[in-house]
């Protein structure tokens, strides 16, 4: 019996650990059955779908014969400034690399970008971090229905032409430069994501959100939280996404993009490129000008340099715990 333990947001770990469990149950491994995790209850296996740097993601105690464990990313130990643990936050990250180290069996990430890191600042063996990469939904692909799609745009007000943005606004984001280039390109842009819609209200002092301080967000349409569906279609719609991040663990929304037949412009820093190489045009995050460059002349790939299905990652993830 196996245990799983995940996240609650509404888009990014949240999902993505309902899509694995969901794909999983679709495979129908009879030799494996999966609960979620309670403390006390004995397990052959657990896996743990959240890490948190500066709070306890694991329990003190090993609390199956095998253990899990999912790292998306450690963007918070890359940029300090901006994500401070404080006192308390760096006590309990040196608590959890020793827990790592007594009671994780094999760590999960979601790129090579990721692995180094994780060996890098949690001092873990390359050998116990296996890499397997996200996927889009199945609701992201190419909509041919021109009513739908209509429906969509008057829903939501959108410009004929205009790029897109999807996710927070987290400093690793690079929104500033984002709305500096649009505005040099003379793009329109829609930015979808509960956070960018209400950061009037937000405290634009604290660390996490100064660099937001001085920004004019006019000329931005800012949807809020878009349900899939919708998404799917302001994907078909856009003329072009992008995705201009200092840095990401991984992209999803670059794939979301790509299966809708929406060209994107990236940042060319890692993780990006190795998930969109050969199909995406690359761009320095740190200049606008070459963002609102690539915003006016972006390329069409046709062939990413792998298969990303949800049922391939759930297979992989699978197959790790039956090695491990």
């Amino acid at each position: 019996m196996g245990g799983i333990v995940g996240g609650h947001e509404t888009r990014g770990i949240g999902v993505n650990t309902s899509e694995l469990l969901k794909t999983i149950k679709e495979i129908k491994n009879k030799k494996i059955q999966i609960s979620e995790f309670k403390p006390g209850e004995k397990y052959d296996l657990v896996h743990f779908t959240v890490f948190k740097p500066f709070s306890f993601s694991l329990p003190f105690r090993k609390p199956a014969k095998k253990v899990v464990l999912t790292i998306h990313d450690l963007i918070p130990l890359i940029y300090p400034k901006h994500y401070p643990g404080g006192i308390k936050g760096n006590f309990i990250f040196l608590i959890q690399k020793l827990l790592i180290k007594k009671n994780v069996d094999a760590i999960i990430t979601i790129s090579e970008t990721s692995k180094k890191d994780i060996c890098r600042f949690l001092g873990v063996n390359p050998e116990k971090i296996h890499v397997i990469y996200l996927a889009p939904k199945k609701v992201f692909k190419k909509v041919e229905n021109n009513n739908l799609k209509q429906e969509v745009k008057k829903k939501y007000n959108l410009p004929d032409k205009f790029a897109l943005y999807v996710g927070d606004v987290n400093y690793n984001k690079n929104i500033p430069n984002l709305i500096k280039a649009v505005k040099l390109a003379k793009t329109p842009l829609v930015i979808c994501g509960k956070q960018a819609k209400g950061i009037e209200k937000e405290n634009l002092n604290h660390p996490e959100l100064r660099h937001l301080k001085d920004i004019n967000w006019s000329g931005v349409l800012r949807l809020g939280f878009v349900p899939d569906e919708d998404m799917a279609v302001i994907y078909n719609l856009a003329t072009v996404y992008c995705q201009p991040s200092y840095y990401e663990g991984f992209g999803l929304p670059v794939l979301e993009a790509l299966a809708c037949g929406c060209p994107v412009v990236a940042s060319k820093t890692q993780a990006l490129v190795e998930i969109a190489e050969g199909v995406a045009t690359f761009v320095d995050p740190k200049d606008p000008q070459d963002i609102a460059d690539g915003l006016n002349s972006f390329i069409k790939g046709s062939k990413l340099p792998r298969e990303y299905s949800w049922e391939k990652t759930a297979k992989e993830t699978l197959d790790l715990y039956a090695k491990i």
